[in-house]
Parts: C-alpha cells; sequence; structure tokens
C-alpha cells in the first residue's frame, strides 16, 4: 500500500489525521471552556482537556471564578499520573505569572505533559507568549492557532478588558427590515421579533456582565431587564440605567425589584430623590456630563471597568443608540430583524446619526422567521 501511495500522500494523509484529532480535542476544550460563561468572569473562559498517548481521554477541566483553579490545573488533578507523556489540549495560553494561583505553564510542566496544543496565546499584552515560552524552554512541543477565530470570539470581552480595562460594548436592537424600533407614538412593549429570537436575547445577557438602557426606555417600556436564560451565573447581571436627570419612577420594575444590582448613573440631582432610590436598594452615582442632560458615556464605560465588567450590552433606544455610536463607544452590533417594515413615522434605530458605519466580520444567525447580524465596530484584540 505504501508503495502504491507513495511518501508525500502518505505524509500529508498522517498530517490530515493529526490535525483532525486535534481540532477534535480543542472542540471539547472550547465546550468545557463555554461552562464558564456566567461563571469565569472578570477571568477568561478556559477549557482543558488531557489526552493520553493512546489516544485517550483522562483529565478535564474548565475555570470559574469561585473554584479559584484554572482549567489545566484541574484536568491534571483528575488525570494524576496519566498525564506523564500526554498532550493538553486548551483554547488559551496557560499562564505564566502569579495571580490567585501559581502558574499553571510550571503544573504542565511538573505533570511530565509532552505537547501542548492551543487555539491563542493571551490577550494581554504584557505576558502573551511567555506561557508558550516557559513549556518551550523545558522542552515541551506547542503547536498554536488552530480554531483560533472560535476562540477568539469565546473571550473577546476579556481580550477587551484585559487590555483596557473597559467591557466589551455590544448594542443590541430588534428592528424591522427597514430599521425601525417601534411604531410611532407607541405605547407600552411591542414586539418587533419573534419567540425564538426573544428567547436568545436572554442567552445573549447571560454572556454579559452587565445590560444598560437609557430612563426614555424605561419611562416608555418599563422592562425588567434580567437574566431569564436560567442558567447558572457567578453574579447577577448588573442593570445599568443612564438617567441624568434621576428622573427613575420608584414603581417602575427596575426600581421594585433592586437588590443592589441597579446601578443608576446621574447627573446633580436632590438628596431626598435619592435617599428615596437608595432605600428601595438602587445604587447611584453620579456621573460627569458632557452637556446639560447628556451624561459622558466613555467615562461611565471606564467606571464599569473599574467594577470588573467586563461586558456591557445596549439594549437602549434611539437616542442612546444614536449616542453610542456617535461617541464611537460600541465595539460591536448585535442586530435582529424581522420580515416587517413601519415605515417613515416609526421610530428609528439611532436618532442623530450621520456618519457612515462599517461592520466587520458579520455573522448572521436565523431564529425562526427571524434573522440577526452579529459584527465588529471595533477589534476587540487590537490594543
Amino acid at each position: 500500500m505504501a508503495g502504491l501511495l507513495g511518501p508525500c500522500l502518505i505524509a500529508s494523509l498522517t498530517s490530515m489525521s493529526n490535525h483532525l484529532t486535534d481540532d477534535r480535542f480543542l472542540h471539547r476544550a472550547l465546550e468545557l471552556a463555554r461552562q464558564g460563561i456566567g461563571l469565569a468572569s472578570p477571568n477568561p473562559c478556559v477549557g482543558a482537556v488531557i489526552v493520553d498517548k493512546s489516544g485517550n481521554v483522562v483529565g478535564e477541566g474548565f475555570h470559574t471564578y469561585a473554584g479559584i483553579k484554572h482549567a489545566e490545573v484541574l484536568a491534571i488533578e483528575q488525570a494524576g499520573k496519566r498525564a506523564d507523556g500526554a498532550t493538553l489540549y486548551l483554547n488559551l495560553e496557560p499562564c505564566s505569572h502569579q495571580g490567585r494561583t501559581g502558574p499553571c505553564a510550571e503544573a504542565v510542566i511538573a505533570a511530565g505533559i509532552r505537547r501542548v496544543v492551543a487555539s491563542l496565546g493571551d490577550p494581554n499584552p504584557q505576558v502573551s507568549g511567555r506561557g508558550f515560552e516557559r513549556l518551550r524552554a523545558a522542552g515541551v512541543a506547542v503547536e498554536v492557532g488552530r480554531l483560533h477565530e472560535e476562540a477568539g470570539h469565546l473571550n473577546e470581552a476579556f481580550a477587551k478588558y484585559i487590555r483596557h480595562r473597559a467591557p466589551l460594548v455590544t448594542l443590541k436592537s430588534a428592528l424591522t427590515l427597514d430599521g425601525k424600533l417601534a411604531p410611532a407614538g407607541k405605547q407600552g412593549q411591542v414586539w418587533i421579533t419573534g419567540a425564538a429570537a426573544r428567547a436568545h436575547v436572554h442567552e445573549l445577557r447571560h454572556q454579559h456582565d452587565a445590560i444598560a438602557v437609557g430612563i426614555g426606555t424605561v419611562l416608555a417600556d418599563d422592562p425588567l431587564l434580567t437574566d431569564r436564560s436560567a442558567r447558572p451565573r457567578r453574579r447577577p447581571l448588573l442593570r445599568v440605567l443612564f438617567d441624568s436627570r434621576l428622573r427613575l419612577p420608584l414603581d417602575s420594575r427596575l426600581a421594585q425589584s433592586a437588590q443592589q444590582d441597579v446601578l443608576v448613573f446621574h447627573g446633580a440631582a436632590e438628596e431626598a430623590r435619592k435617599d428615596a432610590l437608595q432605600k428601595r436598594g438602587i445604587r447611584l452615582e453620579q456621573a460627569p456630563l458632557l452637556s446639560p442632560g447628556r451624561l459622558d458615556l466613555a467615562a461611565i464605560a471606564r467606571r464599569l471597568g473599574e467594577l470588573e465588567i467586563t461586558s456591557l450590552l445596549i439594549e437602549g433606544g434611539s437616542t442612546v443608540n444614536g449616542a453610542i455610536l456617535t461617541t464611537h463607544l460600541a465595539d460591536k452590533i448585535f442586530l435582529y430583524y424581522a420580515p416587517k417594515m413601519l415605515g417613515d413615522h416609526a421610530v428609528p434605530f439611532a436618532a442623530g446619526l450621520t456618519n457612515a458605519t462599517s461592520v466587520n466580520s458579520p455573522r448572521l444567525h436565523r431564529f425562526g422567521e427571524d434573522f440577526a447580524v452579529e459584527g465588529y465596530l471595533r477589534d476587540p484584540y487590537a490594543g
């Protein structure tokens, strides 16, 4: 058979088979890493798989912030002596620095692992590549880059946060095909998209540390703004309100349900008004104004970064959408579209937006009759 196929073809087929095997175990590492969504922030989501020389999985792990131990360490502990001579698959470079735990690169070396296959380097430019350097210096074979797009998408919020100490900002809206948010003069909540798209919104909320709206949305729709995905979270979804004149009604659903998980950014306000809201379990912070009635949204984003919020989902109305896009605060968009049109007098997607904006690396998603466009206005991995 070897004579018939030829050495070059045999080598090519062997290489292809090895790559397919690597991809299979990396997919499993990513599957494990996704179990950290909602549980790992402000750390990245990481999954690890250890495979022995016979191709058997002998150890697995994924990171949660409360669990402290990193995915590699959990997988090594599960594998025990079977890690000696094995291959470690993971979606992110093993850390090389001392944090709440010791360097994972040293744990990999001590376990006797001989090969590491990783999708991405550490997005922190101060330590990126050092884990791989330490492994190679100890004689561990390192391969990097397979499934890098999928791995990059998973930890894009961590990448933005670790570089800029500010959250990844995603602008989300439900629109008609002619780009309208709601009928003119609407009263109360009007659903644009169908049930499947609305259910996915809660999956999207679960992927974020915080959600934000403007006071206009609260006064018009009285939203609750909670994560109803039924998936576990380490900390509640922080509900953020932009309310320059502190008009949040005490009988609103936000105020009635607040348990220190509602944070209102406002301008100058009367102490009596502030006291009444704080007694309802609402957190208040005075934010700088760019002009009367216009909050400095960039300063608010920086403040959220100080609170270890790595990802912020904007579910604003037309005014907030326009302000977010005009100030170039959004990193990406996730826009749901329904097969409807509302005409010229309906509420536009973004009020006051006059400059053209390009969306990069768009992805399409289907939800029954509806669809969504996900794309980037700025690269979260850019320095």
